[in-house]
């Protein structure tokens, strides 16, 4: 973790609190987003420049993960389409078969999974984008950005 996240973990509780909704109003339940977060990184791009810098989500560990989401989603009945689902898909083999995956050494994944990545990634966008607003609110951002920038 870079020196300027370690300053915004009480601002990352407050967007926490504050996205909580748009969570609730998106694909992912509540485990779901807590695991899609354990896979992204945030990074200030343009740090040097805080009127031009923006908070932007790395996601490109989520690979690893996403197969993973259907075990959360299977073990709390299947949403979409109630109890055991519509289907019992296809077992994923969970996180190792994401890191397979990931590394170029299993199944390419589905379309859904593609789906699921994508969707993943705009919340995950739409979280830097709120954090980032969080910050310049609470007069922080010139703070921030120069600490990323000393990294």
């Amino acid at each position: 973790m870079s020196e300027w996240s370690d300053h915004v973990v009480g601002e990352r509780m407050a967007v926490d609190n504050e996205f909580a909704e748009r969570v609730a109003a998106s694909e992912f339940s509540n485990q779901e987003w807590s695991l899609i977060m354990t896979a992204v990184e945030f990074e200030i791009d343009g740090a040097e420049d805080p009127g031009r810098a923006r908070i932007v989500a790395d996601t490109s560990k989520l690979d690893a993960i996403v197969p993973e989401l259907e075990n959360i989603r299977s073990q709390m009945g299947g949403i979409p389409g109630g109890p055991g689902g519509e289907e019992q898909r296809k077992s994923s083999g969970g996180f190792l078969d994401g890191v397979k995956n990931a590394i170029g050494l299993g199944e390419n994944g589905s379309d859904e999974d593609a789906e699921r990545k994508r969707a993943a990634e705009k919340l995950a966008q739409e979280y830097a984008t709120a954090l980032q607003e969080h910050l310049e609110e609470k007069g922080r951002w010139d703070e921030i950005c120069g600490l990323a920038a000393s990294d």
